[in-house]
């Protein structure tokens, strides 16, 4: 029964009202809608010590016992069975039963003022060590590549959360009008296994997803004019669908209808800036021969020194994808004697000239670099099926990033893992911390920058993450 003074609820009524609420709701999370949330920061929470981050990812997990970190007592004890605390409540992506030890076949040399320990499989990257802080204790819980790849790029192991470049992408801005803010580039004949996820704008508007950049054919599809049409018709075909959009939009709110308008607009001037800006023909020989650039059109080489083409013309974010670096050891192509030396030799030289490159411009001060994998290798042998060949399982518990640039302090090595390698030993850095500290840099509170959506504020950190303040400068 109703009470005095209240209309009775019926149905309908309870129906009516929950619409409303529900599109309330929904309107109250639409971005960029003035007076609404989820604009674009408004500034920074502190001083920023990044304008640009350019990612490298080896897709895969190389191997931080074959590059980065070496281990004398594990080659002492290779071929010796694995001991338990190594096996005792883990799970692992391949290896079953007892497997044996593996000592590295590769040799380390101290290298620099900072007599950081390198692989020799690096002779290149190994002369910049001073330019680089390596975290030699990240931790992760993902064990197999697309939850790993994502929780290191998104903060989440499932789909559908934005990239870290999404996220800088939408609270920076673009550096230069005429190009994408957010730039991808693959090489190694294969995008990673959680594919374009990685660079995905997620839950934020779609106009801060990565845009990929080709090395062969069009450097971005569908940009050049098709056959018969020329600049007049174009700008007049746009005129007329912003015009359709902008009436669509004060109608229905829709905030995609503005992103498609703006990504034709960028797409229009993206005609011009793109071809001159990835045009290597400019580039001096010698220039080209630092990189180890040859006429393999997707090589990493040349996505290296595009990339610094990019971040001069004011591109925020870079990211490169190469592709191979998960040594199993099942077939020759896994084999970590064979294949890991071919990959190395593919990344050494273009690593060490972009980094020499960058800081000789200028350019390094003000941008982040960071190379990581999604986990690293286990300290065990796999030798699935009996086949011979030689590598190593996943290993999310123990592994090796570096970072260089921005706000970095050059020459230093933080955190240890065990004898073995097994294991963390001292100074444990977690995924949301490394994420904590890149968007540190970029000048922004892990913390604060959030994003509503679906009715609770979101970040990139998710509920963890702290300030990895022992490598910065």
């Amino acid at each position: 029964m109703s009470q005095p003074g209240h209309h009775p609820i019926t149905r309908r009524s309870l129906m009516r009202s929950a619409g409303a609420l529900i599109g309330a709701t929904g309107i109250h999370a639409l971005p960029g809608i003035p007076g609404l949330q989820n604009e674009r920061p408004t500034g920074h929470h502190h001083r920023p010590r990044a304008r640009a981050l350019l990612h490298v990812h080896l897709a895969g997990g190389p191997s931080q016992l074959d590059l980065y970190d070496p281990k004398p007592e594990l080659a002492r004890r290779d071929g010796e069975p694995c001991p338990d605390y190594l096996l005792e409540g883990k799970r692992f992506a391949f290896l079953k039963g007892r497997p044996v030890l593996m000592g590295s076949p590769y040799s380390f040399r101290q290298h620099g003022e900072s007599g950081t320990w390198m692989s020799d499989l690096l002779p290149h990257l190994s002369t910049q060590v001073d330019r680089l802080a390596f975290i030699r204790s990240m931790r992760g819980e993902e064990f197999n590549h697309t939850p790993a790849q994502l929780l290191l790029h998104s903060g989440s192991p499932r789909f559908g959360r934005p990239g870290i470049g999404a996220w800088l992408d939408w609270a920076l801005g673009t550096g230069n009008p005429d190009l994408p803010g957010y730039v991808v580039m693959v090489s190694g004949g294969q995008v990673p296994s959680a594919g374009a996820s990685l660079w995905s704008a997620g839950f934020l508007p779609s106009v801060h997803q990565g845009v990929e950049v080709r090395g062969t054919g069009d450097p971005v599809l569908y940009l050049n004019d098709p056959p018969g049409s020329g600049a007049t018709d174009r700008r007049r075909l746009l005129d007329a669908l912003g015009d359709l959009n902008r009436t669509a939009h004060s109608v229905h709110h829709d905030p995609e209808t503005l992103t498609r308008t703006h990504q034709y607009e960028l797409a229009h001037r993206m005609q011009t800036a793109v071809p001159e800006t990835l045009d290597l023909g400019t580039e001096k020989s010698d220039t080209l021969a630092r990189y180890g650039i040859t006429r393999d059109r997707d090589s990493f080489a040349r996505n290296c020194l595009m990339a610094r083409r990019l971040i001069e013309s004011g591109v925020r974010i870079v990211q490169l994808y190469d592709w191979g670096w998960d040594h199993h050891g099942s077939n020759l192509q896994e084999d970590i004697r064979h294949h890991l030396p071919a990959k190395c030799q593919a990344v050494d030289r273009p690593l060490a000239a972009l980094l020499e490159d960058m800081a000789n411009r200028g350019l390094l001060e003000e941008t982040l670099v960071l190379c990581t994998g999604e986990f690293g290798r286990t300290p065990m042998r796999e030798n699935r099926n009996q086949s011979g060949f030689v590598g190593r399982d996943h290993q999310p518990d123990a592994f090796t990033v570096w970072l260089a640039g921005a706000g970095i302090a050059g020459g230093t090595s933080l955190g240890e893992t065990d004898d073995l390698g097994g294991r963390v030993s001292s100074r444990p850095v977690e995924i949301f911390d490394l994420q904590a500290t890149v968007m540190h840099l970029f000048g922004f509170d892990h913390e604060r920058l959030t994003y509503a959506f679906q009715g609770r504020d979101f970040r990139l950190t998710d509920v963890a993450g702290h300030l990895v303040d022992d490598i910065l400068s």
